[in-house]
Order: structure tokens, then C-alpha cells, then sequence
């Protein structure tokens, strides 16, 4: 399984050339079965890794633009008269898929933001009081710029904890954008899949099961626990924001090749996991709040 990890990897960096950390670390969330926020500046190819990673694992992608005029209908899908049948017929959304992409999901109004609550919590959508799932794998990539806010809404703290990790892939180095200079003349429709659906469900049950001790549980729970009780943070990290660490702590572990985790794996992983569950009076401080609880807080022997 390592194989077809490293395959996969490959097959990404193939087009998307560079940041191999944050990659993985997308690679990480898929795996453990959460979602992924990122914050970055528009053209550094947040919507290229999307689609990388969909071609990759054979799934279906589906990409929609954030706009205040967006609905949530127009997420979720709606009912539809069928004049000729005399029925109400549903018609999908674009959220049935297997990667679904919400670009500069900040522009969307509250109201449509909350339609993605549901699904990203529990993989199923309820309109007109029917309940559908959604297809598995189902993983959610959303995207916000964190320099131009005019016309945006602040996503909400329940929204803000349901994305497993929130990460910014930055500008690539000088050799890496000279790479993608060179490398203009592949084509994300050259890109074949490496792994199927199947094997990222048998991959994600995989890593349910690397082994987290007991001592390393309570490391994450005094890790969350210190971010309530700190002075400079208004709301800690939630509960799920402790079980989010510790299903990406596993599939952390397990793409370095081992069958349990290590405190290290936490300290990495802990500022993508558990930063934007932060709630601070000014804001922007979340990161070094998070450092100083990693060199505050001592690994249970």
C-alpha cells in the first residue's frame, strides 16, 4: 500500500510541480476522511492540485465558483417539476461527486455556506425532508484568499472545524517556477489514475487502524486542552478538533510507512489541524499560539 501512496504522490507532482508537503499533506486529509482548506492567493494552483488528485484516483471532480448570488440549491441540487410525469424530480448538485472543489468559498453567503455542513460532517444531503448520501470516497477542497476581503463572508466556527487541515501552498521557489515554465506543455488530460476508489477506501480503513497509545492520546487532549485554557485565545480547539488530530496523526504515520504514531507526527501536524479552530480577539496569531503550546506542553512519557 506504501507503493500505490508514493504512485499517487508521483502522479500529482507529475503536473503540479512542487510542494511536495503540501501534497501530503492533502494526501493526509483524503486518507484520514476529512476536508481541506486553503488559503492562498489566486494562479498558485490550488484548483490544479483539486483536479490532480481527482484524476488521480479515477474519481469524479466537481468545481463551483463562490459568489453572493450563489444558492444553496445550487450546491445541493434541488427539486424539479417533470411536467410530462407529473412529479417532482431531483436533480443533483454539483456537492454528488467524489471531489468537490468550492472556490473562494468566503464569497458565498452564510446561508449557502451552511448547505455544506451537513455533507461534510455526515456524507449525505436532506432537501424537501429526503435524506441522499453522497459517493465515497467524498472529500471536500475549499479555497479563500486571505488578502482581498471585500465582498466576503467570514466562514463561521462550525464551518472553520469541519476542515481537517487549512494550509497555504505559497509561491513556489525560483527552481520550481522555472519547472513549470519547462513542464508547459503537459496537459492534466495526459494524467492517468494510479489508484481506483476502491483503494482509498481500503487505505482510509488502513489507517484506522495504525495504533495511537494511550500516552499519546493524552498528549493530544493536553495539547487541546491548553488551547481553552490560554489567555490569549477567546474559543480552544473543539472536541473534534482532538479527534481530527488524532485520525491525521494516523494517516500521517501511515504514510511515513508506520503502523503506529509518534509525538512527532502530532507536533507536525498540529499547527494545520488545529490553528484555524482558534478563536483570538485580533486574529492572525493562531499559528504562534499553537508553537508556543507545542513547546509549552511536555510528551507523556
Amino acid at each position: 500500500m506504501r507503493e500505490q501512496i508514493q504512485q499517487l504522490t508521483d502522479n500529482i507532482a507529475r503536473i503540479f510541480v512542487g510542494k511536495d508537503t503540501s501534497v501530503r499533506l492533502v494526501i493526509v486529509a483524503l486518507l484520514s476522511g476529512g476536508h481541506v482548506l486553503l488559503e492562498d492567493v489566486p494562479g498558485v494552483g490550488k484548483t490544479l492540485l483539486a483536479k490532480s488528485l481527482a484524476r488521480s484516483i479515477n474519481g469524479k471532480f466537481q468545481r463551483i465558483q463562490c459568489t453572493p448570488d450563489l444558492l444553496p440549491s445550487d450546491v445541493t441540487g434541488t427539486n424539479v417539476w417533470n411536467q410530462r410525469d407529473q412529479i417532482f424530480e431531483f436533480v443533483p448538485g454539483p456537492i454528488f461527486t467524489n471531489i468537490f472543489l468550492a472556490d473562494e468559498i468566503n464569497r458565498a453567503t452564510p446561508r449557502t455556506q451552511s448547505a455544506l455542513l451537513e455533507v461534510m460532517e455526515e456524507q449525505q444531503v436532506t432537501v424537501d425532508r429526503e435524506t441522499r448520501t453522497v459517493e465515497k470516497p467524498f472529500f471536500v477542497i475549499a479555497t479563500q484568499n486571505p488578502v482581498e476581503y471585500q465582498g466576503t463572508f467570514p466562514l463561521p466556527e462550525a464551518q472553520m472545524d469541519r476542515f481537517a487541515l487549512s494550509l497555504s501552498l505559497g509561491y513556489p521557489s525560483e527552481q520550481e517556477e522555472l519547472q513549470m515554465l519547462q513542464n508547459e506543455g503537459s496537459s492534466l488530460d495526459d494524467l492517468q489514475p494510479t489508484i481506483s476508489l476502491q483503494d482509498v477506501l481500503t487505505l482510509q480503513q488502513q489507517v484506522s487502524n495504525v495504533k495511537v497509545t494511550e500516552p499519546l492520546q493524552q498528549y493530544i487532549l493536553n495539547l487541546v486542552r491548553a488551547s481553552r485554557e490560554d489567555e490569549e485565545v477567546s474559543l480552544g480547539v473543539s472536541p473534534r478538533g482532538s479527534v481530527t488530530l488524532q485520525r491525521t496523526t494516523q494517516a500521517f504515520a501511515f504514510l511515513e510507512g508506520r503502523d503506529y504514531a509518534i509525538p512527532d507526527d502530532v507536533k507536525f501536524l498540529a499547527p494545520y489541524v488545529l490553528s484555524h479552530r482558534l478563536i483570538t480577539p485580533s486574529g492572525g496569531k493562531e499559528k504562534i499560539i499553537i508553537d508556543r503550546i507545542l513547546q509549552s506542553v511536555p510528551v507523556e512519557a
